[in-house]
């Protein structure tokens, strides 16, 4: 299976065997920063139909073709979907996904050289109702020197030390600091806002950041 460029029909990637999981994309060719390199298509459905779907799939089952347009919609790339439903989940991407209007694509966003797999970071979002081994059933297995050990988003805090007293005493007498203003995410593969279908369903990727 092979990926093709929209305008000459050559194909940037072909679909084999991955080291990471299953099946993945993996570059023909060298492939500039800034290509638009593929369609993420699929059946555009609502989240309740998503939802649906897969309410009998097993909630340890990490793998998913849904993919978050926005809040009304969701590409189930299962039915009528192209090979960019392959690319794998990495935690240092060489692409991301971009969404214009009712379409998502998938671009380069460093040189990809010819072999390299082509990925990007999926950013799962969390739920309240997770498992406590929610990060083990979404592990990442990119094997990027800064990969987070897991697809979810965000990683996994550990838990702070307690500061010294003296240090405490300090904090409580200092001013509190201006809170930052979140920046706004795009929804898709690389927003930290992707939802998790019902209980017992995939999570869905969700994009752009």
């Amino acid at each position: 299976m092979t990926g093709k460029t929209a305008a000459r029909g050559a194909p940037y990637f072909k679909v084999r065997r991955s080291r990471v999981h299953g099946r993945g994309a993996f570059a023909l060719r060298r492939i500039r920063k800034g290509t638009r390199v593929t369609e993420y298509l699929g059946e555009h459905v609502s989240h309740q139909e998503a939802d649906r779907r897969y309410e009998d799939r097993d909630e340890r089952d990490n793998h998913t073709f849904l993919f978050i347009l926005d809040a009304r919609t969701v590409i189930d790339a299962g039915v009528g979907g192209t090979d960019a439903r392959y690319m794998n989940h990495c935690c240092d991407p060489n692409c991301e996904a971009v969404i214009e209007g009712k379409r998502v694509f998938i671009e380069a966003i460093r040189t990809i050289e010819p072999g390299e797999e082509l990925n990007y970071d999926y950013q799962l979002g969390r739920s309240a109702d997770d498992p406590a081994d929610v990060d083990e059933i979404y592990a990442c297995r990119c094997g990027a020197p800064n990969c987070r050990g897991t697809m979810l988003w965000p990683a996994k805090r550990k838990p702070a030390r307690p500061a010294p007293v003296a240090v405490r005493a300090r904090a409580k007498s200092a001013p509190a600091p201006a809170k930052k203003k979140k920046r706004s995410a795009r929804t898709g593969a690389r927003t930290s806002t992707p939802r998790r279908a019902a209980r017992k369903t995939p999570r869905t990727r969700a994009a752009a950041r």
